[in-house]
């Protein structure tokens, strides 16, 4: 049997009262009595009425509803960042529809348009490790669509962007490691062409330089998936750990590079730390636990995607256009452990 929920309709018919009679008692209008609107009220909850969401969204043109696309759900860091989403979303009455890219292109591109075609409210978005082309981004936004960039943040137009304190996270990482005796750093990082990617190498060579340190391009490694294949990740470290320079430590830039980065040396029978120190962008809850455990550096990615739904919240709410936008840059927090300190 086909499941049909109850309508003002059928509350009408049940009452003896008009559509528009229904209508206005449960918006406590003040041309409705007390005494219609309890027993309009009180039939449908016990009916466990709930308002049309489509019908509301046709007439109010507002859906209560908000997209996020992420990279990938599973991601440590994007799921803590739903999260943070989500609890704002349900404070503030709206639902969310959740898509992810896989680090695919085109996926985010079908994924866009879906999360536009769902007529959602706004957008979160962070792009993929393959997105450098943000035409897709900026038609929906030319569109009026109101969007929040955050994570992986795009240059393009007047937007909100949430992100992390990239450059001094990586350069306090890096000077983490030197300070630990390390002094063959190598690097690897997501697509070059990302924000996080950029600032993250960027923080790297400075504390490089500033220990007087030569910067090597060759120890540095960009992962096209952002780690999220293993053999893209074992295809550097090849490279890197089997070469004549091999590294004595590194840093890796994303949760699934730094996993793998793991995985690779036990793969390989490599130790960690006395063959190479491992220092790791990553979320997960349990690297504490690990052996050895791991160095990381932690992203407050709750709070990230708290800041970000109230952004986009606040603007979709916004009775005047929003001629004010934000870039809020959040401190990264930095753990030593094991992975980082030489036998």
């Amino acid at each position: 049997m086909r499941f049909e929920a109850i309508t003002i309709k059928d509350i009408a018919l049940a009452l003896g009262l008009s559509t528009s009679t229904v209508s206005r008692a449960l918006r406590d209008s003040h041309e409705i009595s007390p005494e219609t609107k309890e027993k309009v009220l009180s039939y449908a909850k016990e009916n466990n009425y709930k308002p049309n969401p489509i019908a509301l969204s046709l007439k109010e043109k507002r859906s209560s509803s908000i997209g996020v696309l992420v990279s990938e759900i599973a991601n440590s860091f994007f799921s803590q960042a739903i999260n943070g989403i989500e609890s704002v979303a349900q404070e503030k009455g709206y639902n969310v529809i959740i898509a992810q890219s896989k680090e695919y292109f085109d996926r985010e591109v079908s994924s866009m348009q879906f999360l536009a075609s769902r007529s959602v409210d706004g957008i979160l978005f962070s792009v993929s490790a393959e997105t450098s082309d943000f035409t897709h981004i900026q038609q929906l936004y030319n569109r009026g669509m109101h969007m929040v960039s955050f994570d992986r943040t795009v240059s393009f137009g007047d937007i909100h962007k949430v992100s992390v304190d990239n450059f001094k996270a990586a350069y306090e990482a890096t000077t983490l490691l030197i300070n630990n005796g390390f002094n063959n750093i190598a690097c690897i990082a997501n697509a070059s062409f990302l924000s996080i990617t950029m600032e993250r190498v960027e923080g790297y060579k400075a504390a490089l330089k500033d220990h007087s340190i030569p910067i090597i391009e060759e120890n540095i490694g960009f992962c096209s998936h952002g780690g999220l294949i293993y053999e893209e990740v074992e295809e550097i470290l090849n490279k890197k750990m089997l070469g004549i320079h091999k590294p004595d430590a590194i840093l890796a830039c994303s949760d699934k590079i730094t996993t793998n980065t793991m995985r690779y040396c036990q793969v390989h029978k490599i130790s960690i730390p006395q063959e190479v120190g491992l220092l790791g962008f990553s979320n997960l809850d349990l690297t504490d636990l690990l052996s050895p455990s791991l160095s990381v550096v932690r992203q407050p990615a709750y709070e990230m995607g708290r800041i970000a739904a109230e952004l986009l919240i606040n603007q979709i709410a916004s009775k005047r256009p929003v001629t004010q936008f934000n870039n809020v840059v959040l401190p990264a927090e930095l753990h030593q452990r094991d992975s980082t300190r030489k036998k």
